[in-house]
């Protein structure tokens, strides 16, 4: 008797999400062990700056990218870093790595674009992935819109895991960036708008790209 089994393919390693992950760390360390006036340096000639690309100098586009790689202190890093874990690596399952990094660099720079046009201070320095996170975040709901995320819940003395349908808490998470946009400098000195366009950039390039990303997947599954 012959019995058929089912052939096992090897997952894909999945590499631009730990490569970014990375990257920032490498660079946040690289930055802060340079002597402090050189880090201040480094943080203007690098990070975007508000009033638009004229704010740059010499046209300065390229900021767009390098402010991704550039963090204040610990705790705005290691934001970026979970969130980039948590959503980076099933969007780079389905989406593929180079996607996913197209996703993040063109995210990224048009959400720091949106920030140097929305914050009207002169100057204005605007560093940080956040946005291209966000833009993570978009693309993540678009392409699980049926998937549930672990929250941990303090319930008296113990704390409880319960999994909350994704939109929910997303759609809480983008409703808050609005009002933060709205109220602006009242809620720290963040650039909410970087959020708001990067999560749209997300959203909306899954979308576009969807046939890509099923045929992809149809592929690595031997349809």
């Amino acid at each position: 008797m012959f019995i058929a089994v089912p052939s096992r393919k090897k997952q894909p390693l999945r590499w631009a999400t730990p490569l970014l992950l990375a990257s920032l760390w490498l660079c946040f360390a690289w930055v802060t062990l340079q002597p402090a006036s050189d880090q201040h340096h480094l943080l203007l000639e690098w990070g975007a700056l508000s009033g638009g690309l004229a704010a740059s100098s010499g046209g300065g586009w390229q900021r767009l990218f390098t402010a991704l790689f550039l963090h204040a202190d610990w705790v705005h890093l290691l934001g970026n870093l979970v969130f980039l874990l948590i959503f980076g690596l099933p969007a780079e399952r389905s989406m593929g790595a180079w996607r996913l990094l197209l996703v993040f660099f063109l995210g990224g720079a048009v959400a720091n674009l949106a920030a140097t046009i929305a914050i009207h201070t002169p100057d204005g320095l605007i560093i940080g992935a956040s946005g291209a996170v966000s833009a993570l975040i978009g693309a993540y709901l678009a392409l699980f819109p049926n998937a549930k995320l672990g929250v941990v819940l303090p319930l008296g003395l113990y704390l409880q895991f319960v999994r909350v349908p994704a939109p929910l808490l997303i759609g809480i998470w983008a409703v808050m960036q609005i009002l933060f946009t709205w109220f602006g400098p009242a809620f720290g000195a963040v650039a909410w708008s970087a959020h708001l366009a990067g999560f749209a950039f997300g959203g909306v390039f899954a979308l576009v790209s969807r046939a890509g990303i099923a045929r992809r997947m149809r592929r690595r599954s031997g349809y």
